[in-house]
């Protein structure tokens, strides 16, 4: 065995032995070494996933952004293949969109120093095959393509140091639990660890076969111990042979459920029809750019693969690797981006946060009554008390979006049975903001946290900077954030809309007038005449905090300014200093704040341009929507898979060629893959009135590149509709070529 490639001691029994974190030498976990330099594979399913490094590893050992996860917790944070003869090349490693990874690599006769010997440079093959269903199934399948018999082997290396998602993330901690000593089997090892919440953490592995695959080839276990195990392979010419590690994460002492090996094949085919069951239920794209096309499929992929599961019900979480959790804001845009593909998103999100609502003041989580959870999370140190994630209340914007989501929800699908078993949750919500959203009294949505423990920014730029004035001063809380107001304006108008559609008049009358109060609230305190925009925020002073940024995009997107300003401000979104030429920046640049390196400060997020993308679409400025897009499209052609990660850095177009990588940008990530679907809705004019079997195309366009996109299947209410649009001269046409599953209405206005 490599005796460096392990982190336990291959100790017999079952009693505690060393901290691994210890053992790697690393003081505090601020050391963990960082594998952003490393090309990554995802895998996904349900609440398990993997990120390994190209090759299918999880190396260097411990490394923050690579493991084996279940619940926020880290079950392998080693786990590295070694061969005979290696290192091995790797020749090809790709994930399908069914998160099936395919990993080939060969073993060269150079590294044997044959350069002038009759045997092939490239002598044996080994395909590296990976998926997850109820655990990480790894299987390496040996080709030996010299003209004799070889004998060789294969040694795999593991540990698990069953960190918290926030320690691996640098949070210090004065102790941990107890790691017990590995279980050594025949075909196993079982590595254990005792958190502080008392639960029981476990690492199985199980080693299926090895068996032969054709021929006389044969594999075996040669050795196993706590921290690996080499498998021995003998194989004639042409003749293959494999061996299967199977790895199950175990929490709270339950264990995974005992089943007999599988194939590989079986499992690979069972995976690939959930993926293909969860994509017949959603709209199906088929358009003239192949590339879109796999974009397209890759983004509905990946809704479904962020999908969690918790207290029995799925939301989608928020991104891989740090962000596999539900979180409010994240959950909400997600299923308002991701209506044009499947409401399912969105209905998930609602019934699952309406019942995490807040029901009690308790400072120590954020939490009030009415008010819907920021993120909820599930790992030793939420369930020790360490952290306040459970849930964790802390977001000032997720409950009018709450609303928000409710009402288009219901004008997509009018589902009048979920709607109205949410609109206690609804209610609680517009109580909220009616008691505890104005903390002074002057007539704005503020926030301030109520725990140290908390985030000192509560709106989506929640980095400890991401409210910065011009000159990078961050601003004090209280703070209200400008697009929080038209988020509000946004939720009251909506359910206004819908109390009367339910024969609430005197609330919607009440609505309609608070809603009115705070447009004039927001042209009175936030507009900048001298800089054409509005202000970010209101600081604990009361004065604008003056940077320039990508918010008031969102008050396109809650339509809750005029037309002459909102045209002010759609122009300066795609202008310098905002425009990258990739995408519109979070902060524009020349302003002392500036940094696009920065996670808020200058970066371009795509839910964040999609968002306004969308308000200029309702604003009829569907030319600066159709720029947005194509910004956007050709970043994501330089994004591994066509998938738009969480951000990027917001340096100019001019000054590269390709678009730059943010280090530790989650990928995928919820809101960015839904925002194709919303962009789409934009430049495509849709908008569903499903109630009265309705939908309106405004002034539809299609993307420079694409000459026609047809959109098969898409829900409004109970009907299914094929829409095909064309690009024409002077235009684009739209023809209706199917129609299934009740009545609707079609309704084309080309002017906007």
């Amino acid at each position: 065995m490599n005796g460096e490639r392990g982190l336990h001691a291959p100790a017999p029994g079952a009693g505690p032995v060393a901290d691994p974190v210890e053992l790697l030498g690393y003081a505090d976990p601020s050391e963990r070494p960082e594998a952003t330099r490393v090309e990554k594979l995802v895998l996904k399913r349900r609440n398990l996933f993997l990120v390994a490094a190209r090759t299918g590893d999880v190396s260097p050992p411990g490394a923050r952004d690579l493991g084996l996860f279940l619940t926020d917790t880290r079950h392998l944070s080693f786990w590295s293949l070694t061969v005979e003869g290696g290192p091995p090349i790797v020749l090809s490693s790709q994930v399908s969109t069914d998160y099936v990874s395919q990993i080939d690599l060969t073993v060269t006769s150079l590294h044997r120093g044959n350069l002038l010997g009759k045997e092939p440079v490239n002598y044996v093959h080994l395909r590296r095959d990976q998926l997850i269903d109820d655990g990480l199934v790894d299987r390496f399948l040996l080709t030996n393509f010299v003209d004799r018999p070889i004998d060789y082997w294969i040694e795999l290396a593991w540990a698990a140091d069953f960190a918290d998602v926030f320690e691996i993330r640098g949070a210090r901690r004065p102790r941990r639990g107890t790691y017990r000593a590995p279980q050594v089997f025949p075909d196993g090892v079982l590595l254990g660890y005792e958190g502080l919440d008392r639960r029981r953490y476990a690492t199985r592995i199980r080693i299926d076969g090895p068996s032969c695959r054709r021929g006389q080839g044969s594999a075996w276990i040669e050795r196993i111990d706590g921290a690996g195990a080499r498998i021995a392979f003998r194989l004639g010419h042409g003749e293959a042979a494999e061996a299967c590690f199977v790895v199950h994460a175990e929490q709270s002492g339950r264990r995974a459920p005992a089943a007999p090996p599988r194939p590989f094949g079986d499992r690979a085919q069972e995976s690939a029809a959930a993926y293909r069951s969860w994509a017949g239920t959603c709209t199906r794209f088929d358009c003239s750019n192949d590339l879109l096309d796999s974009a397209l499929a890759q983004a509905i992929a990946d809704l479904e693969a962020l999908t969690v599961v918790h207290h029995g019900e799925p939301v989608v979480s928020a991104g891989i690797p740090w962000y596999t959790c539900p979180f409010g804001r994240d959950a909400l845009i997600t299923g308002f981006e991701a209506l044009l593909a499947t409401p399912e998103v969105a209905r998930r999100a609602l019934l699952f946060l309406a019942a995490l609502q807040g029901k009690a003041l308790d400072p120590s989580r954020d939490e009030e009554p009415g008010k819907i959870p920021h993120e909820v999370r599930f790992g030793e140190m939420a369930t020790a008390g360490e952290v306040p994630h459970t849930p964790y209340y802390g977001s000032i914007d997720a409950t009018p979006l709450f609303l928000v989501l409710l009402d288009e929800y219901h004008r997509w699908t009018a589902d009048r049975e979920t709607v109205e078993a949410l609109l206690p949750a609804a209610e609680r919500a517009l109580g909220w903001l009616d008691r505890y959203a104005d903390r002074d009294g002057d007539g704005l949505v503020e926030y301030e946290r109520g725990t140290p423990l908390g985030l000192r920014n509560q709106g989506w730029k929640d980095s400890h900077d991401g409210v910065p004035f011009a000159s990078g001063r961050p601003a004090e809380p209280p703070i209200a954030l400008v697009e929080v107001q038209g988020y509000c304006v946004d939720a009251w108008r909506r359910m206004a809309g819908l109390y009367r559609e339910l024969g609430g008049e005197q609330e919607a009358d009440r609505l309609e007038l608070a809603a009115q109060a705070m447009v004039e609230r927001i042209e009175a305190r936030y507009w900048m005449e001298a800089r054409g925009t509005y202000a970010i925020a209101i600081d604990r002073d009361k004065r604008q905090v003056d940077a320039v940024t990508s918010n008031p995009g969102h008050l396109l997107f809650s339509r809750a300014i005029g037309p002459e300003r909102a045209r002010r401000v759609a122009d300066g979104l795609i202008a310098p200093p905002m425009w990258s030429g990739w995408g519109i920046r979070t902060l524009g640049a020349g302003q002392p704040a500036y940094n696009p390196l920065s996670y808020h400060d200058g970066t371009v997020w795509p839910h964040d341009n999609a968002m306004a993308a969308m308000g200029m679409a309702y604003y009829g400025h569907t030319g600066h929507a159709a720029r947005v897009f194509e910004g956007l499209w050709a970043a994501a052609q330089h994004f591994r898979h066509l998938r738009l990660p969480e951000l990027f850095c917001g340096l100019d177009r001019h000054q590269g060629r390709f678009p730059v990588h943010y280090p530790v940008a989650c990928s995928p990530q919820a809101w960015a893959s839904g925002a194709w679907f919303l962009l789409l809705r934009a430049m495509l004019g849709l908008r569903a009135d499903a109630p009265r079997h309705t939908l309106h195309v405004f002034s539809p366009r299609l993307p420079a590149g694409v000459d026609r996109l047809e959109l098969k299947g898409l829900r409004v209410g109970p009907a299914r509709a094929t829409l095909d649009f064309t690009r024409v001269a002077g235009g684009t046409f739209v023809a209706v070529t199917a129609l299934e599953g009740g009545p609707l209405h079609v309704k084309i206005d080309v002017t906007g």
